[in-house]
């Protein structure tokens, strides 16, 4: 004798589910295994075979049976994946809060900060435990950001002159922005430079030659990204004037100049202030200035 079949359970669904079932089935990338689950109840509902549907949908039959049956049982809460049992969790809120707490307030003896495995050796937990705590609170000891407290008290107004060059450029201007670099070292190489061959590359000595020291000023133009640069031999205001007047001479005689400086000693000197360039200095605001003018504006805190 043949085994029995059991009875394939009856589908009967409400508007309100045919509804809900017609929206999850369209989702087939999102939720693949709910819109298939989807899919059999409405052609069940349908008066479809169970052969018919897995024929359709390309499933076993008796994927259909299963959830012709959760869903004649559940409705549609029986087409949704019943919670897993999975293995309890071996480090409780108490170890977790332990170790942000140390992470937090507490340092290594031997190091400027903690790492995964340093904290690991100090709690007794897995250097992987760790790192997993320290992502799910966001916290990255490693890392350091820096700040400066300005003690000038004019800080806020350069900084709203500087901005306003930004923010509202002056019209038939430019701005420059300059720096400089003191007693960077002539090196050059104890003997000349093997050029690179195919399959050699480039080669030199390991030693050097000392040529003395040079200083490098630079100033750039922040709309048309044109460098102006002069070398000099020793750093004093009298050169910087030099370089002023070098600015002067690099801008077309039309345009106004505004020049952003930091707070260097050379930039201060009454010296500094001489020259053909000086005659053209005036404030750094966000106005254009009615005169055709420098602007010399110092930023950082007074030296």
């Amino acid at each position: 004798m043949g085994v029995a079949m059991p009875p394939l359970a009856e589908v009967r669904v409400t508007d309100e589910e045919r509804e809900v079932l017609e929206r999850w089935a369209r989702r087939p990338e999102s939720a693949r295994a709910l819109a298939l689950r989807c899919r059999i109840v409405l052609g069940a509902a349908a008066g479809e075979s169970s052969k018919e549907i897995a024929a359709r949908l390309g499933c076993n039959s008796s994927t259909v049976g299963k959830w012709r049956g959760c869903f004649a049982r559940l409705g549609i809460d029986g087409l949704h994946d019943e919670p897993r049992p999975g293995r309890p969790r071996e480090i409780g809120d108490a170890e977790i809060e332990r170790v942000v707490v140390k992470t937090l307030e507490d340092q290594p003896g031997d190091a400027t900060h903690w790492s995964t495995r340093s904290m690991a050796t100090a709690t007794g937990m897995s250097q992987t435990a760790v790192s997993r705590i320290w992502r799910a609170f966001g916290l990255k000891p490693h890392r350091t950001e820096s700040f400066k407290l300005s003690p000038d008290p004019q800080f806020i107004d350069k900084v709203r002159d500087i901005v306003g060059l930004y923010l509202n450029p002056p019209e038939a201007a430019v701005v420059m922005c300059v720096d400089e670099k003191a007693q960077i070292q002539a090196l050059d190489r104890s003997a000349p430079v093997l050029p690179l061959m195919p399959g050699v590359p480039e080669r030199h000595t390991h030693d050097y030659v000392r040529s003395g020291t040079t200083n490098l000023y630079a100033a750039l133009n922040v709309a048309s990204g044109q460098v102006i640069t002069d070398m000099t031999p020793r750093h004093r205001a009298e050169e910087f004037r030099r370089f002023l007047n070098l600015i002067d001479r690099s801008v077309p005689e039309p345009l106004e100049v505004h020049v952003v400086l930091d707070n260097s000693s050379t930039h201060k000197t009454p010296r500094s202030s001489a020259g053909s360039f000086a005659t053209r200095a005036s404030r750094c605001t966000s106005r254009r200035p009615t005169a055709r003018g420098s602007t010399s504006s110092n930023a950082g805190s007074p030296s």
